[in-house]
């Protein structure tokens, strides 16, 4: 409910508008903000990243930085008239793809819609310890908060060692809410060739060999993969260092 000092609506909720000559009612900036405020604190969004912003990301003056702020920007400005309904950041550790990611998040739910935040392998670990042997099913809630939310963001993805259940679970998640257009919003350190990246990379301890990274594919299965480029615009971050460290340093 609106706050009854509110000036516009004096509490009602109702502001009057003219439109054409007519006059009409529709809903009090003020209700807007209470809505945007209960869904932000119910996003799960980490305190580290509670401020986070599209204004406050610093890019560094880095052009290739500045183009991915740009284009997360517009993707929470169009939303969801969009060709796809995901964005998948996918780069280095410390590039700054969580601050982008809520970002985005927060920008969403400013603007009425509902998200849920997760880090992926507590993600994974939630859903894993509501198992119950005697009946054979397993903890609903974050389950169901991950297949049924509005907007997804799932932070780190593939973050997890490798198991049959591991991978029939992303699949099942990916996989719904690519089927019923949900947006996900997702960030990874794996590397994947479609996306940019080099799998073998030179191993600058032992000088000639190659040091054979793990890819996207390798942590949560070619059917999830395929969904996830399907429903998601990739963005490769650029390579700059670590972001964490270089913001301290300023």
């Amino acid at each position: 409910m609106s706050e009854t000092g509110c000036p516009k609506c004096d509490g009602s909720g109702w502001v009057e508008v003219e439109r054409d000559g007519y006059v009409a009612a529709e809903r009090c900036t003020c209700i807007l903000n209470d809505r945007s405020g209960q869904l932000e604190a119910a996003a799960g969004i980490p305190p580290l990243y509670a401020n986070a912003s599209l204004e406050n990301f610093q890019n560094f003056g880095n052009p290739a930085l500045s183009e991915v702020q740009n284009i997360v920007r517009a993707y929470a400005r169009e939303y969801p008239y969009l060709p796809k309904p995901g964005l998948l950041l996918i780069g280095e550790p410390g590039t700054g793809k969580t601050h982008l990611a809520v970002a985005a998040l927060r920008r969403l739910i400013a603007r009425g819609f509902e998200g849920m935040f997760f880090d992926y392998q507590n993600l994974l670990d939630r859903i894993r310890a509501g198992y119950d042997p005697a009946s054979g099913t397993s903890s609903r809630d974050a389950y169901e908060a991950a297949m049924e939310s509005e907007i997804l963001l799932l932070d780190d993805l593939g973050a997890h060692r490798v198991t049959e259940w591991v991978e029939d679970t992303v699949t099942s998640i990916i996989t719904y809410r690519c089927n019923h257009k949900k947006a996900l919003i997702a960030t990874t350190n794996l590397v994947d060739a479609d996306a940019g990246s080099r799998s073998p990379e030179r191993n600058s301890l032992t000088p000639g060999r190659a040091e054979w990274r793990i890819t996207l594919v390798e942590r949560i299965g070619i059917r999830a993969r395929s969904r996830l480029f399907e429903m998601c615009r990739i963005v490769r971050m650029p390579s700059v260092g670590d972001y964490r460290l270089r913001r301290q340093t300023l």
